[in-house]
């Protein structure tokens, strides 16, 4: 499967240029959530459990764990931007992860402890959105396209 799609102004693939917009903006988020006012209830964020009422941009449920697996995920996109290759699967798998992430959302009580992440309804269809857009961002930035008729 061919990767090579450069752009001659940045010198990186077109998927490179996504994962590396994608994983700027997991640092970004995972930083937001950590400044009191851009998340509402910061003072009852807690470590992992659906305890914390703490919620990005009012919306989406945070914790400290939840916000340090967005920092690492951009981290992750970051790195993985190096290389058309990595970049693809930085893409493709983080979106499965969050499709997983989403149905495991749905299944759990909300307000059991097997919400550690936590994670609420927003959050939920967030993650749905998230895992089909970077598969799709994965997917159609590598694929082959076929040689012009002569």
């Amino acid at each position: 499967m061919s990767t090579r799609h450069a752009t001659p102004a940045a010198g990186r693939t077109r998927v490179q240029q996504a994962a590396l917009a994608v994983g700027t903006v997991f640092l970004l988020v995972g930083l937001l959530g950590f400044i009191p006012g851009v998340t509402t209830d910061y003072d009852t964020m807690r470590f992992a459990e659906h305890h914390s009422e703490a919620k990005l941009l009012g919306l989406f449920q945070v914790s400290i764990l939840h916000n340090i697996v967005h920092l690492l995920f951009g981290i992750a996109g970051i790195a993985m931007a190096r290389a058309a290759s990595t970049a693809r699967t930085f893409l493709i798998g983080g979106g499965v992860i969050y499709l997983l992430l989403w149905i495991y959302g749905l299944i759990i009580d909300l307000d059991s402890a097997a919400n550690f992440v936590p994670v609420n309804t927003a959050d939920n269809w967030l993650h749905f959105v998230l895992g089909i857009g970077m598969i799709a961002l994965g997917v159609l930035l590598t694929r082959r396209t076929a040689p012009a008729a002569r």
